[in-house]
């Protein structure tokens, strides 16, 4: 460190250094690539995939929602205290302002109880939770039971030869049939299913009420398991708050749901399935399905292990690879301008630079950075605060501030070697280019001082 204490420095010299690297950063450090802050389209151009997956589920749930016919309704569809045009409140309602005891069941041991006590029972069983016994238990306690909308399970237990027939073409003007409540409504809207009766159903004494044509009938009627009545309607449609004031609907909903002083209202819930009688997976799969699944998953192993095997290494020759360092160093860099990972980038600048002043100023290698940036303040004369703050806390907040940083690294280094007398041909040419150069400002006879086409800093 004697030479650095010995070696002196004009500061008019270093001055001039200075500007004139301020003036031409391309001349401290050559190679230097601009850096790029990434653009909208490059933004989006790297998450394509991610955007083309969103949109894809963006448009398959519009597409659900389309086919589902919108948002449904809140609350239970005919739930006796919903009041949405799917519910059944207003049904419930008029039962009960005609002194009618209506009760909503959501548990199979409260529909039970009221049935053997003489209630009439509305079943709608939406999902199918109750299974063949559960229906014929009901069947037997009800004296009246009315089905709304039943389903394969419901039709065999309760009314064998019934079946499902679809939709019906539109409203229904004749009932067609001796039974009450249909007789009093007279006509149907348009929305209701249709059932049919064949010819041991019929010999049976089912009857069939608002037949559209040979297709079918939206009500059918018979005898119930306890010898009781048991009505099953095909559709919902004559129940709900918004349908239940078109033509007849009302009469026949009241007619069905009133005909006794008490009304069950019973709509299954979770807890009325009996998950011991439920059919497994491998009951419910066909019998094909397992060897298929066992040849299968033969066959991605045995194609795993036949394109997975290695006949040694992949390259026999040993050959020598060699990346310039100047290609490695331009392409990170180029990634840190694509990403904008300017502290990244600053910090590679700074290892190196903190780096080679060590080295320049003979220090040891395990120096801490305190110690070198206390080193290089001292050696060139600048303020020990500002010289740690360039090498180790400014953070670039954006790329202009980062290239100036960068500069200031590379004076600060120009500045070690020019103080040690360390610097490469090239730059102690330009470093006595420069001291000329701030000796000729201070000598207004130097002819060559007002030569406007000899290059700053520097001596032909």
């Amino acid at each position: 460190m004697s030479g650095a204490a010995e070696t002196s420095v004009d500061p008019e010299a270093r001055a001039a250094q200075g500007s004139d690297l301020a003036e031409h950063p391309a001349a401290s450090r050559s190679g230097a690539a601009d850096a790029v802050t990434p653009t909208v389209r490059a933004f989006l151009r790297g998450r394509r995939a991610w955007i083309v997956i969103a949109v894809v589920l963006v448009l398959g749930a519009f597409v659900v929602l389309v086919i589902q016919g919108g948002v449904r309704q809140p609350g239970l569809l005919l739930g006796a205290d919903n009041p949405a045009p799917t519910g059944a409140k207003a049904l419930i309602e008029v039962l009960r302002d005609h002194g009618v005891m209506a009760t909503e069941a959501r548990s199979f041991d409260v529909a039970i109880e009221a049935a053997e006590q003489g209630a009439t029972v509305v079943l709608f069983d939406e999902l199918g939770v109750l299974d063949d016994a559960g229906l014929t238990e009901l069947g037997s306690a009800a004296d009246r039971l009315v089905v709304i909308a039943p389903g394969f399970a419901a039709l065999e237990a309760l009314a064998p030869g019934v079946r499902l027939a679809g939709a019906a073409s539109g409203p229904l003007d004749d009932p067609g049939c001796d039974f009450g409540p249909a007789d009093r409504a007279e006509e149907l809207s348009d929305g209701q299913g249709l059932l049919t009766i064949d010819d041991s159903a019929a010999d049976a004494g089912w009857q069939g009420c608002f037949a559209d044509g040979d297709f079918g009938f939206a009500l059918v009627t018979g005898e119930a398991p306890s010898g009781g009545e048991l009505v099953l309607v095909a559709a919902t449609t004559a129940f709900e708050n918004g349908r239940i004031t078109e033509r007849g609907n009302a009469a026949l909903a009241i007619g069905l749901a009133g005909a006794s002083d008490d009304l069950v209202w019973y709509l299954p819930g979770p807890g009325d399935s009996d998950a011991d009688t439920a059919p497994t997976i491998g009951e419910l799969t066909p019998g094909w399905v397992s060897p298929v699944m066992v040849l299968l998953m033969g066959v991605v192993i045995a194609a795993g292990i036949w394109r997975g095997r290695r006949f040694g290494p992949l390259v026999v020759e040993q050959l020598p690879v060699h990346v310039p360092a100047g290609e490695t160093s331009a392409g990170r860099a180029r990634l840190y301008a694509r990403s904008a990972s300017r502290v990244h980038a600053l910090d590679q600048l700074r290892i190196g630079a903190i780096r080679r002043i060590a080295v320049t100023l003979r220090l040891p290698r395990s120096t801490a950075v305190d110690q070198v940036a206390d080193a290089a303040a001292q050696a060139t004369g600048r303020d020990p605060a500002a010289v740690r703050r360039l090498l180790v806390d400014d953070l670039p907040s954006h790329d202009r501030q980062l290239v100036d940083l960068a500069g200031e690294l590379a004076r600060l280094e120009d500045e070690v070697r020019l103080v040690l007398g360390q610097g490469s041909a090239d730059r102690g040419a330009f470093s006595a280019g420069a001291s000329r150069a701030a000796a000729s400002d201070s000598d207004p006879d130097d002819p060559d001082r007002t030569d406007p086409d000899r290059p700053a800093g520097r001596r032909p």
